[in-house]
């Protein structure tokens, strides 16, 4: 095995053993991401001699490459959020996530493709071009984490960081067979996390195992007086919660799930991923979820709102792309203007719309009323059900450039993930099979507020008794 295929734990069990080749394992990386990444298009910065500032600190990551999502900041290196208008801003701190992996020893790797200001579902709305999905490159890799997800599974990372505000870890996860997990809200900081929605927004693990996502989320996690909506929730360790038996864990099938609009590769892939937790010893009984119906109508309101609120801050006068004009306004709207693309504008646009007035009751406070009635619907369910189980998404990849002039389709390709954030709820995506074309298929594990453990658990125990998460992409 090449050392760039280790998962995050043989990593930290190869390192331990072999403390001298630290570097050994950062240039392997290095050079399979110069073999293969020119098909792929993972990265958007990459520097070797810079990932090699951190080698030396002592701790459960010591020694390990992470890659990061381009709209986490990290201090002297540029984060861009995959937009013009952030080209050449260089931050002067490290976000909180990227403080903790430096202070447990990782090796802060590189910063990944995504869609522009995580407005996507594709990867496609970066201004450096579309990620690639490593099983077939005419196909998207997801998004808006699809640099990150690509990494992971194309084996050009060990493991990645990814944002989540409507799917934007588990949805590529899913597209590209790899393990993707959004935590409650408030359970890792926020802080340093470039805004897109501010009440939905959570930074997570994308990593090729459970076990892996579990190492990952206890450096991770915690209560941070930075973020003001960070949670103050002792963190267990969440490795304790894997491989144990799933004997009488109760699991929810929501009937509004499985409906027309499922694509039956998927509906076949995740019964039968079912099947096998029930063989393991699992219930399993149908629940409802019935205000799921309007998740995507109340999230492109509320998301679209706080994104045209944060990004008002993207002006050109302090940092980032400027366009220099003889007068102030052409000044701002050139620079808005050019260095915003298409997808951006329009959320901003739509978000503008929703807050303004004569709409704001009739959108926005509408939208948060409903969003309140999907929150009790899963706090209902975890009544009867410690998990909710379904597709990540409705269907497996699609191709590069399908859905580009739709937006609305694309919209819809976050369907079973949107409600997850709208609720605050943890999610985890786990590979469950592949479609006849050779792609992966991805299922949701859904827990209540705090209990990632019970996802991992459920996770490693499907995860042990099956193999989808040894198939390797050919590049």
């Amino acid at each position: 095995m090449e050392l760039y295929e280790l998962t995050l734990k043989q990593a930290q069990e190869f390192l331990a053993k072999n403390p001298n080749r630290k570097d050994e394992l950062t240039k392997t990386l290095a050079d399979r991401i110069k073999q293969v990444d020119s098909k792929l298009n993972t990265y958007i910065n990459f520097d070797s001699k810079h990932a090699q500032k951190n080698g030396d600190v002592k701790g459960p990551l010591s020694g390990i490459p992470v890659s990061i999502k381009d709209n986490i900041v990290t201090r002297d290196w540029e984060t861009t959020c995959a937009s013009k208008i952030l080209k050449g801003f260089v931050p002067p701190y490290d976000a909180t996530v990227i403080r903790k992996l430096r202070e447990a020893g990782a090796v802060i790797f590189g910063k990944c493709n995504m869609d522009e200001f995580a407005f996507g579902s594709s990867c496609e709305t970066s201004c450096f071009g579309p990620t690639r999905n490593p099983w077939n490159l005419d196909f998207v890799p997801g998004g808006s984490s699809g640099g990150s997800a690509a990494a992971v599974a194309g084996r050009t990372a060990i493991a990645a960081l990814g944002s989540d505000t409507g799917g934007s870890i588990r949805q590529p996860a899913s597209f590209c067979g790899v393990v993707g997990l959004k935590p409650t809200y408030g359970r890792v900081s926020r802080y340093g996390l470039v805004a897109f929605g501010s009440s939905l927004d959570q930074i997570g693990p994308i990593t090729r195992t459970v076990e892996d996502s579990a190492i990952l989320l206890n450096v991770l996690a915690g209560h941070d007086e930075k973020d003001s909506t960070s949670a103050n929730v002792p963190v267990p360790d969440y490795t304790s919660f894997l491989t144990k038996s799933v004997k009488g864990l109760k699991i929810g099938l929501p009937k509004e799930y499985f409906v027309k609009g499922l694509d039956p590769e998927v509906e076949k892939a995740v019964k039968q991923a079912t099947s096998v937790l029930q063989d393991l010893g699992a219930s399993v009984t149908e629940i409802s979820l019935p205000h799921m119906k309007y998740a995507i109508a109340v999230y492109y309101v509320v998301a679209v709102a706080e994104a045209s609120s944060n990004l008002g801050r993207f002006d050109g006068v302090e940092y980032g792309f400027r366009h220099e004009s003889s007068n102030l306004r052409d000044m701002y709207f050139e620079t808005r203007n050019q260095g915003f693309g298409a997808e951006a504008k329009r959320r901003i646009l739509l978000g503008t719309f929703v807050l303004s007035a004569g709409y704001y009751d009739a959108y926005y406070l509408k939208g948060l009323k409903v969003r309140t009635l999907i929150k009790q619907d899963f706090d209902q369910a975890f009544q009867k059900v410690a998990l909710v189980l379904g597709p990540t998404a409705p269907t497996p990849p699609f191709r590069i450039g399908e859905k580009m002039s739709d937006p609305l389709s694309m919209y819809l390709s976050d369907i079973y993930t949107i409600s997850a954030n709208l609720a605050g709820v943890p999610a985890m995506n786990v590979p469950c099979g592949f479609s006849a074309a050779g792609l992966p298929i991805g299922m949701q594990l859904t827990a209540k507020p705090f209990d990632e453990g019970t996802i991992f658990r459920a996770g490693s125990a499907y995860e042990s008794a099956t193999k989808w998460h040894e198939k390797v992409p050919k590049l």
